[in-house]
């Protein structure tokens, strides 16, 4: 085939694509019982067009990511122009560049005070896996060679490496892929709505007494770090009590047990701050980020890292590297990006958007049976679905919701463990936030117990 005969089947007709993309692409999730086809061709702001011509709102933020949302000339000059400037060269050693430079050193100012140094990657599952590394070699530096142990969650979510997966505490991430990482034990996640979990106890208090009970169990020289999301995303935007991170950090200061915060949903802007430590009130060894800081439209991540532990892992340098380290024009889109956000008052814009699309949706929601409960920080919100709201038993198959909605009303959710979740991007406006609630009342006041969507 010659290179014209290459270039003319490469533009595939609209009509053609979603042939073309049944017959090539692997989708994350999808199983091929499953034939239809979105192709999205344009974003502006909180609205998406496929090749169609159809008009969608984007309540999820392309994936939990577009903080200053679609279509922003700006990202795409600042991309161009970097572009001419330096592609691309590693970081590896003792080489680096002026953008990632300028960007570790803008993360130092913005993050928790003791954390002042940056580890670049290309998203969040590469940062999971660069934390769970430089916890245990932290201690292997150190000469606490036993210290192995990752404490996770059920029902959290850090990715799909081996050693995010590991700690992500579902059986989907781990049927069929074992054997997974050893050393790893998952305690209750701090979900005050699901009461089934503590019975007439104090949430925070449950959880805390499994989590002193289990250091005892493993012992604590045998433990590296726990991990958790601050507010945990994939489970439904679950929020914990807000004593739940205080009093999990001062036991684990107490052990000497790292705490990695994985913020790669919250960071950036999405719960009102820059990052949710600040939000908890608490300050973390690590903190792995990526999404938000370049709205999704280049793929970066950065792990920012206590100061004590990257004067241990700087001694004899961290044997991990990835090809995309600092990437010189992701790094330049993340200042644009970032530049955004501050320019634009989105922390506060997330939060006021925030609390009036979910006192909205609340309202609109209100008495539907198989509506158990809504709640959110800022820009991340979820619904929490059940067939009883005596007994909160959840609800079979909410993306049947999802999917009504959008078909119908042509607005994005996305359905997640026990219920739907919403994360826009911090731009929305009210208009929008109206449409979202009416969209999601006019299909969940048709939806009976067993799930389905009425007609």
């Amino acid at each position: 085939m010659t290179t014209t005969d290459n270039a003319a089947k490469a533009r595939i007709s609209a009509s053609e694509l979603a042939d073309v993309d049944r017959a090539h692409i692997i989708h994350p999730y999808l199983s091929a019982t499953t034939t239809e086809r979105v192709v999205m061709a344009k974003g502006q702001g909180s609205t998406l067009w496929d090749v169609d011509g159809r008009e969608y709102l984007d309540a999820t933020g392309g994936l939990w990511l577009a903080q200053v949302g679609h279509g922003r000339a700006e990202l795409a000059e600042a991309a161009a122009t970097q572009m001419r400037q330096l592609e691309y060269f590693t970081s590896f050693w003792e080489f680096s560049n002026n953008r990632a430079i300028e960007l570790a050193d803008r993360l130092a100012g913005l993050a928790p005070d003791n954390l002042n140094h940056v580890y670049f990657t290309s998203g969040g599952s590469e940062g999971i896996e660069a934390a769970l590394k430089m916890a245990r070699h932290h201690h292997y530096r150190r000469g606490d060679t036993d210290r192995t142990w990752i404490l996770a969650r059920h029902r959290a979510y850090h990715g799909v490496a081996y050693g995010g997966g590991t700690a992500t505490g579902f059986p989907l991430y781990h049927d069929g892929f074992g054997p997974m990482l050893p050393d790893v034990a998952h305690l209750t996640p701090p979900w005050p709505y699901r009461t089934d979990l503590f019975g007439d106890e104090d949430c925070t208090d449950v959880c805390i007494r499994e989590l002193e009970n289990t250091i005892a169990e493993i012992g604590a020289d045998n433990i590296a770090a726990m991990i958790g999301e601050p507010i945990m995303g994939v489970a439904g935007m679950v929020v914990p009590p807000d004593d739940y991170w205080p009093r999990v950090q001062e036991v684990l200061h107490r052990h000497g047990i790292l705490l990695i915060l994985d913020e790669v949903v919250t960071a950036y802007g999405r719960v009102g701050q820059w990052f949710a430590a600040d939000h908890f009130g608490v300050r973390p060894d690590i903190i792995v980020t990526a999404k938000g800081i370049t709205s999704g439209y280049l793929p970066l991540g950065a792990v920012l890292v206590d100061d004590h532990i990257a004067e241990t892992l700087g001694q004899q340098g961290f044997p991990m590297g990835y090809t995309y380290n600092g990437h010189p024009t992701s790094c330049a889109v993340a200042q644009a990006n970032l530049d955004i956000i501050d320019r634009e008052h989105l922390l506060s814009r997330a939060t006021e958007i925030g609390t009036y699309l979910t006192e909205k949706i609340a309202t609109e929601l209100k008495g539907i049976p198989v509506v158990g409960e809504v709640r959110g920080v800022g820009m991340m919100l979820g619904i929490e679905l059940v067939s009883d709201t005596a007994t909160r038993t959840p609800l079979p198959n909410p993306g049947a919701v999802a999917d009504a909605v959008r078909r119908e009303h042509g607005v994005i959710v996305r359905d997640s463990a026990q219920g739907l979740v919403l994360s826009p991007a911090l731009t929305l406006g009210h208009n929008e936030a109206d449409r979202i609630a009416a969209a999601l009342r006019r299909v969940l006041e048709r939806t009976d117990a067993s799930g389905t969507v009425r007609d």
